[in-house]
C-alpha cells in the first residue's frame, strides 16, 4: 500500500508558511541601548538603518495525523540521526553491540559513511533541511535517536530548528513509538543564545506532540578535548584558552551511549528529562594542566580574554552576512562565562541502576589516550632508527 503523507509534510518549504510555527524577533533592551551608544550599532540594508534583533522561537505542535495503519515493527529497529558525529557514531556502535537493527540517516556526501556499513548498520541518505527526504527513512522504524546538529557553515536554525521540527512531525505522522532527543544542559537559562534557545524550543515542541520521548541534556564530550588540547600540545602548537572560571563536567560519549540505551529500555522514563554529566567539572586551565602532565611537556597557551569574545560578537552582529558567526560566538560566550555545566548524578544513577564507579573519569580517559599515542610515537621512532642506512 502506498504511503500518503499529510500535505504539511510533503511541501518542501512548509515551515515558512505553516501557521503555528514562527520565529519571534524581540528587540532586547541591551541591543536597543547599544544601538544608540555606538556609531557602529546599525548596519544598512537597502539604504535603511537596521538594528540587530535577539532571536527566539515559538512553536505549536501540529495535530499530525498518524498515517501508520498499525503495521507492527520490531522494537529493536532504530534510526540514528547524526550517525557520523562524535556522539552519533558511539550510539550506533552501542546499538549494534546490543543487538539492535540500526539504520543511519546520513546526508549525501562526497565521502560515503562506509565505516557505518562496515560495522553492520544500514545507511540511508536524507537531509533534514529537505523535509521531503525524511519520510522514507522512517518506514519500519520503532525508535528515533536524534544526535544531529547543523554544520558550522550553516545557519543554526536550518537543521537545529526547521529540520528537527520536520523530523518530529514525520515521526508523529508515521507512528514512531519512541523519540530520543539530545539537548544542552542549561538551555532553558540562556534564551539569548540562539542554539540553546532552539534546543529548549525543540524540547517543548517534542513534548507537545505527545510522542513517547526521552530528552537528555548533555554538558560536554571528553572526545572534543583531544583536538582542542591534547593534539596541539603534542604537536607543540598553540592551545587556545580563556581566563573565565567556567567549569564543565565532560563525559565520555561511550558512557553517554550506554546510559542512553539503559534509559531507552525503561518504560517509566517516557516523557522524562534527564541530564548526563561527568564525575567532575573542570576549568579550561585544569584541563590544560592535566594534558601537560600526561604529555610530559608544557603547552603553548594563548589566552583569549572573555571581553574580546563579547566585542567580537557585538561587531559580527552588525552585518547580516556575519549573523551566523555571532550566533555561535554567543554560545562560546556562555561557555566562557562564570557558569558550571554540571549536575549531581546520584539520583540519575539510581534511576538507571548504574554504579558511578563504572563511569569513566577525565583523568582515566586522557591517561588512556596519552599512553596509547605516546607508545605509538615511541614505536615509530624505533622503527625509524632501525631503517636508517649509513654509508
Amino acid at each position: 500500500m502506498a504511503l500518503r503523507l499529510p500535505t504539511q509534510l510533503s511541501t518542501p518549504r512548509h515551515l515558512q508558511h505553516r501557521p503555528g510555527l514562527s520565529w519571534r524577533r524581540a528587540l532586547s533592551p541591551d541591543a536597543f541601548a547599544s544601538s544608540h551608544s555606538s556609531p557602529l550599532a546599525a548596519s544598512f540594508r537597502n539604504g535603511k538603518s537596521r538594528v540587530q534583533q535577539a532571536v527566539t522561537c515559538t512553536a505549536q505542535a501540529p495535530s499530525a495525523v498518524n498515517m501508520a495503519p498499525g503495521t507492527p515493527v520490531r522494537p529493536t529497529s532504530i534510526l540514528v540521526v547524526g550517525a557520523t558525529g562524535t556522539l552519533g557514531r558511539q550510539i550506533v556502535r552501542r546499538a549494534l553491540d546490543e543487538g539492535y537493527d540500526v539504520r543511519c540517516l546520513v546526508r549525501p556526501r562526497p565521502a560515503p559513511a562506509d565505516f557505518l556499513r562496515d560495522w553492520g548498520a544500514t545507511v540511508v541518505n536524507a537531509d533534514l533541511s529537505k523535509p521531503e527526504s525524511i519520510p522514507a527513512t522512517l518506514v519500519g522504524i520503532h525508535t528515533v535517536i536524534d544526535c544531529a546538529t547543523g554544520r558550522p557553515e550553516e545557519p543554526i536554525k536550518t537543521v537545529d530548528w526547521e529540520g528537527k521540527v520536520a523530523l518530529i512531525q514525520c515521526a508523529k505522522a508515521m507512528g514512531i513509538q519512541k523519540y530520543v532527543f539530545f539537548s544542552i544542559h542549561n538551555c532553558d537559562r540562556h534564551p539569548e543564545v540562539p542554539l540553546m534557545e532552539i534546543k529548549y524550543c525543540t524540547e517543548k515542541f517534542l513534548k507537545d506532540t505527545g510522542l513517547n520521548h526521552i530528552t537528555i541534556r548533555l554538558c560536554g564530550f571528553m572526545q572534543g578535548l583531544i583536538g582542542q588540547y591534547a593534539v596541539p600540545i603534542l604537536e607543540e602548537n598553540s592551545v587556545w584558552g580563556t581566563d573565565a572560571p567556567t567549569r564543565i563536567a565532560y563525559m565520555d560519549t561511550q558512557d553517554i551511549a550506554r546510559l542512553t540505551f539503559i534509559a531507552l529500555r525503561k518504560e517509566n522514563l517516557n516523557g522524562k528529562l534527564l541530564t548526563f554529566a561527568g564525575p567532575r567539572a573542570w576549568t579550561t586551565q585544569e584541563v590544560i594542566a592535566l594534558c601537560e602532565r600526561l604529555a610530559g611537556q608544557d603547552a603553548n597557551v594563548t589566552t583569549v580574554p572573555v571581553s574580546i569574545l563579547r566585542l567580537t560578537r557585538q561587531l559580527t552582529r552588525l552585518f547580516e552576512w556575519t549573523n551566523d558567526v555571532a550566533d555561535r560566538l554567543a554560545f562560546s560566550e556562555v561557555l566562557t562565562s562564570d557558569t558550571v555545566f554540571s549536575v549531581p548524578m546520584t539520583e540519575t544513577y539510581d534511576l538507571l541502576g548504574v554504579d558511578s564507579k563504572d563511569i569513566v573519569t577525565l583523568e582515566m580517559y586522557l591517561q588512556d589516550y596519552f599512553s596509547n599515542i605516546l607508545k605509538k610515537l615511541k614505536d615509530l621512532k624505533a622503527q625509524s632508527k632501525q631503517s636508517d642506512i649509513f654509508f
